[in-house]
C-alpha cells in the first residue's frame, strides 16, 4: 500500500501534470470505487466543467481540489493515476477516466480494485469520513516532539501498532515504521508508556528524517508503485531493515530477523533494538 512518501510523490507529480485543466467529462467503469456519490452519472455530472486547481494530501489520501468541489482519493493496495493523450490505448483495469478539454486524460487504474473516491463540497471533506478522524501530519511544522509525545507517550499499546494507527499519526505504514524504529534503536514491541524522553526524541527525529528522505527519493517501489508519470520510486535501495530478513545489520552485523507485531510482518535487529524488561515492584501485604 502506498504510504505518505509515495502519495506525496503522486501529489507533486499530478500538480505538475494536471493543475489548471478543465474536465470535459468523466467515465466510470467500476462503480464500487465511488463512495460519495455512489451513482456514476451523478459523480460525472458534478465534475463536468470543473477546473482542477491543485492536488493536496492528507495522510495517505489525495485531495484533488476543483472549483467548489474536493475529490478525496485513496489508492489502497495498487491504485495509480496516470496522464495520457486521449488517443492512447486504455490499459486493462483502468476504472475511472477524467477527460480534459485539452485532449488529455487523467486515468485511474487499480488491479486490486480496493481504491476509493469521495466527492465533497469544498470544506466538507475535513469534517466527514474518511478524513475527519485522521491524526497529526509528521511532515508539517506543527509536528513537534511535544505534540508527538502528547499524542502517544501515555498509551500502554506497543509502539509499532500505535505508529500505524492513522487516528494518532498519519501516513506511516509498515515500511517506514520498521525503518524509523530501527533508526531510533527501539524494539517494536515496547509499549509507548515505557519509552523515556530520550527514546521519544530519537524516534521523532527518525520519523521525520526517514519520511523526508523517502519523499526526496520519490518513495519506495516495493511492489507496483509508480508516480503519475509511470516512474518508480528509488527509496527501496536505501532501506536499512525492511525486506532484509537474514541479511547482516548495517550497524552491528547481526542477522536481521522477521517476526509479527500487531498482525504485521516486522523486521528487527535484536541487538540494535533490544526489548528491555521493565521491572515492577510488588507491594507487600
Amino acid at each position: 500500500m502506498p504510504e505518505l512518501p509515495e502519495v506525496e510523490t503522486v501529489r507533486r507529480t499530478l500538480n505538475q501534470l494536471v493543475a489548471g485543466k478543465t474536465i470535459e467529462s468523466v467515465t466510470v467503469t467500476l462503480p464500487r470505487i465511488l463512495q460519495r456519490p455512489k451513482e456514476p452519472s451523478e459523480f460525472a455530472d458534478m465534475l463536468a466543467g470543473r477546473t482542477l486547481q491543485s492536488v493536496e494530501r492528507r495522510g495517505k489520501f489525495l485531495r484533488i481540489l476543483f472549483d467548489g468541489l474536493v475529490l478525496v482519493s485513496h489508492l489502497r493496495m495498487e491504485g495509480r493515476y496516470g496522464v495520457y493523450e486521449k488517443d492512447e490505448p486504455v490499459e486493462l483495469h483502468t476504472h475511472v477516466i477524467f477527460h480534459f478539454r485539452d485532449g488529455t486524460e487523467l486515468r485511474y487504474k487499480d488491479v486490486r480494485q480496493f481504491g476509493t473516491m469521495h466527492l465533497f463540497k469544498s470544506g466538507e471533506e475535513l469534517l466527514l469520513p474518511p478524513l475527519n478522524k485522521l491524526g497529526i501530519e509528521p511532515l508539517e511544522e506543527s509536528f513537534t516532539l511535544k505534540t508527538f509525545m502528547k499524542v502517544l507517550s501515555n498509551r500502554t499499546t506497543k509502539i509499532k501498532p500505535l505508529l500505524l494507527n492513522q487516528e494518532y499519526i498519519v501516513g506511516l505504514g509498515n515500511i517506514y515504521v520498521d525503518e524509523a524504529l530501527f533508526t531510533a534503536g527501539i524494539h517494536p514491541e515496547r509499549t509507548a508508556d515505557t519509552l523515556k524522553r530520550s527514546d521519544w526524541k530519537r524516534l521523532y527525529e527518525a520519523v521525520r528524517t526517514t519520511l523526508t528522505r523517502a519523499v526526496e527519493a520519490g518513495g519506495s517501489s516495493i511492489k507496483s508503485y509508480v508516480n503519475g508519470q509511470g516512474e518508480m520510486g528509488m527509496f527501496q535501495h536505501e532501506l536499512l531493515i525492511y525486506g532484509r530478513k537474514n541479511e547482516p545489520c548495517s550497524k552491528c552485523g547481526q542477522f536481521i530477523e522477521k517476526t509479527v507485531v500487531g498482525g504485521r510482518g516486522t523486521h528487527i535487529c535484536t541487538k540494535c533494538q533490544p526489548l528491555r524488561k521493565i521491572r515492577t515492584l510488588k507491594l507487600q501485604s
